[in-house]
């Protein structure tokens, strides 16, 4: 119930500071089984027009710990769904808790394998969690403003859906299959940006001193 009353209060922001976003192929989105929606993080707002255009689905995602030690933050993430990850040390948890939402609940899962937003370099959390879960992975690209300054400014934002990814052939989550499941996430990626737009490259926002993790 909280989810679906932020994510209506969300698109009623979003569209009032940049006017309607434009998402396609959401007809690709698995109506029947959880998924988790992966995609390259790009700006902090990219996970909220994910959620917006994935609607009706709800899902969970991971936020890094610190976030939780503000109550009314941690009040409002816990009951959107969010919960706490360590980056430094992520532990069982960071695996445990997103494999046991997919099997037993109604919520997918919004994950960014690079992990962070000054980041191309994907890692193996997605690939265990989606085959211990049994879930495709359906990757995702955002195209649009990268500062809060162009988003007031009304730039276009678009969310390009792709194809599920089976991971179910993986026989082993080790190197060789983490890396041919990164290779399948990166092509993905490629195809929808490129879709999106020819042109299209990423220029990463400059790190914010003390940032670098983020």
């Amino acid at each position: 119930m909280f989810f679906r009353f932020i994510r209506v209060i969300v698109a009623i922001l979003v569209r009032i500071l940049n006017g309607r976003p434009h998402f396609q192929n959401q007809n690709l989105l698995p109506k029947n089984e959880n998924y988790i929606l992966v995609g390259p993080h790009r700006t902090w707002w990219d996970p909220l027009y994910f959620a917006l255009a994935a609607s009706p689905r709800q899902f969970s995602f991971m936020a890094k710990e610190e976030l939780f030690k503000n109550p009314i933050l941690r009040f409002i993430l816990k009951h959107a769904n969010a919960f706490p990850v360590d980056r430094k040390d992520p532990g069982p948890s960071a695996i445990k808790i997103p494999v046991r939402q997919l099997k037993n609940t109604h919520l997918s899962l919004i994950m960014f394998p690079s992990g962070t937003r000054h980041s191309k370099q994907l890692k193996g959390g997605v690939a265990l969690i989606a085959k211990l879960a049994k879930v495709p992975l359906v990757p995702v690209v955002y195209q649009g403003p990268l500062t809060f300054k162009d988003l007031l400014k009304r730039k276009k934002v678009y969310v390009r859906f792709g194809e599920p990814i089976d991971v179910s052939d993986i026989t082993k989550v080790d190197q060789a299959g983490i890396a041919e499941v990164e290779h399948r996430m990166q092509i993905a990626f490629d195809e929808l940006d490129h879709e999106l737009n020819p042109q299209f490259v990423y220029i990463p926002t400059p790190v914010p001193e003390g940032d670098q993790e983020e």
